[in-house]
């Protein structure tokens, strides 16, 4: 269910002192929801030897990634930004997995700096990285082999991994440049709902890592099935049943190990299952139209939550503050202020009827919410606070201001450049009759 029971328990009751307190819009997380997250995975993966790297593009957050770490979690991360977090989270050497894409020299250089096991996602990149990884690992592309979802692609058509003829070169390749330690890769969809496409993924690393020991003599240390672990969104959904998950990664991982003798460890790198269902946007109603259909305007928009605009079919629960029934039913758009008609969190959705003043939440926020913010129209992005366990509320991000954060790269140290061959012309002036 969007919004767990126990955190609309915790918020309700003080939402609108908080709204008062800090002013509208901001996404609000739940710390204990966070935590019983990461305990509901640990405890799906007890009997395995296991690690969550959480994927730091879902909450870039420096309080929540310090919970997060001071509960033993690694960080998955894919850009210098993600790693100096990762670092002032505390989590350094194989507490990190850096997943590349189209790297640059730069990104490559930072993350061996940091000792991070370094994921390679195409064969090319081999040639450019500034050093060989203490531990490597290679992304996977089965192709034709897997169907992909609408989030991430069909596989034949994703820009990422290394196709299944390319694998055993690039690890040879590896190996011959010094490297020793080796781990492999593979992330087929997002938000996953049924354990079957998350058991299938395991169940192909596997045979690749008995391909790669028969052909090559390399043992893996670890497999990584990715993220994808999803959550519902839609009050119809049902949740993924992660205990189910780790039976039966337990019983794949146990029969490699009685037919090889061989125990990879198993890596996963969720993060919207930590960490969404545990977030909220709280933003108030500032318009009532009626246009050919009738919109409530709101003090946020998807600069603030991009998801609703970007994917298709993307849905986030909407409720009203303090609602008990006593307001007629209405369909209705719930829009922002962006000049594009995508900004939108609900279409035609039926709600209470809305009044101006009134607070909306905005379900299932935690993820890949404000971590997808932008500032298109001169919109800035708004707070962030966090609902800790003892039920304060603490500011952990500020909302950005026009000149201190919109204006602040128009502030730089002149830099022109004459191009070669331009310097000798006069300069044009223009006749003024």
């Amino acid at each position: 269910m969007p919004m767990s029971e126990h955190f609309e328990r915790r918020l309700e009751p003080i939402l609108a002192e908080v709204a008062e307190h800090f002013g509208t819009p901001f996404h609000i997380y739940d710390e204990q929801g966070m935590l019983a997250s990461v305990e509901r995975l640990s405890a799906a993966f007890a009997t395995l030897p296991f690690h969550e790297y959480f994927a730091v593009k879902a909450l870039p957050n420096l309080t929540v990634l310090r919970i997060l770490r001071e509960h033993g979690l690694g960080m998955e991360c894919s850009s210098i930004a993600e790693l100096e977090l990762a670092a002032d989270c505390g989590a350094r050497g194989e507490e990190v997995f850096f997943t590349s894409n189209n790297t640059t020299h730069a990104e490559f250089a930072a993350a061996l700096a940091t000792d991070a096991i370094v994921n390679v996602d195409d064969i090319t990149l081999i040639d450019k990285l500034p050093g060989v990884p203490s531990v490597c690992s290679f992304r996977f592309n089965p192709g034709p082999e897997r169907l992909g979802d609408r989030l991430i692609g069909s596989p034949m058509e994703a820009k990422f991994g290394l196709r299944r003829d390319q694998l055993q070169d690039a690890f040879a390749r590896m190996r011959e440049l010094g490297a020793e330690r080796f781990g492999l890769h593979a992330m087929i969809a997002s938000n996953v709902s049924t354990v079957q496409p998350l058991l299938a993924t395991i169940a192909m690393l596997l045979a690749l890592e008995d391909g790669l020991s028969r052909e090559l003599g390399i043992e893996l240390e670890f497999i990584n099935a990715g993220g994808g672990l999803g959550i519902p969104y839609r009050p119809t959904d049902h949740s993924l049943d992660v205990h189910a998950l780790g039976l039966g990664a337990a019983q794949l991982l146990k029969a490699h190990e009685e037919r090889t003798g061989r125990l990879p460890k198993l890596f996963f790198e969720a993060g919207r299952y930590i960490t969404g269902p545990s977030g909220v946007l709280v933003t108030r109603v500032i318009n009532r139209m009626s246009k050919w259909r009738e919109y409530a305007g709101v003090d946020a928009g998807i600069a603030a939550l991009l998801r609703t605009a970007f994917y298709p079919d993307a849905y986030h629960h909407l409720t009203l503050h303090g609602d008990h029934g006593e307001r007629p039913l209405q369909r209705i758009d719930v829009v922002g202020s962006l000049c594009e008609n995508n900004d939108k969190f609900a279409i035609q959705r039926e709600l209470p009827e809305l009044r101006v003043g009134d607070l909306l939440l905005i379900h299932d926020t935690g993820a890949h919410g404000l971590a997808m913010g932008f500032n298109y129209n001169g919109r800035l992005r708004p707070q962030e606070l966090l609902l800790r366990v003892d039920g304060s509320v603490e500011l952990i991000r500020r909302r950005e201001e026009v000149r201190r954060d919109y204006f602040a790269t128009l502030q730089f140290e002149p830099d022109v450049l004459m191009a070669a061959g331009e310097s000798a012309r006069e300069p044009i002036v223009a006749q003024v009759s």
